[in-house]
């Protein structure tokens, strides 16, 4: 009986990951399809980009380490 408990319980949290999951997915799904960062998101002062000839090569450093920032803060602040 004690198995299925805990079996329930992690279902309960499993459960709730997938819905906040589902809810930021939406609201990032919006903010994406409005237009958020469109001028700015990807050429911040830290991205690299090189151009060759017909080859480019584009690593957007900075924004990648911004996004990573943010969503550590908001997975932070879930977990308090």
């Amino acid at each position: 009986m004690r198995g299925l408990f805990y079996f329930l319980i992690a279902m309960q949290e499993l459960g709730k990951i997938l819905v906040f999951l589902g809810v930021f997915l939406v609201i990032a799904g919006l903010l994406i399809g409005f237009g958020f960062g469109k001028g700015w998101l990807g050429k911040l002062p830290g991205d690299i980009k090189i151009e060759k000839g017909n080859f480019t090569f584009y690593f957007p450093l900075t924004t990648s380490i911004l996004i990573s920032i943010v969503l550590s803060l908001v997975f932070w602040l879930i977990r308090k």
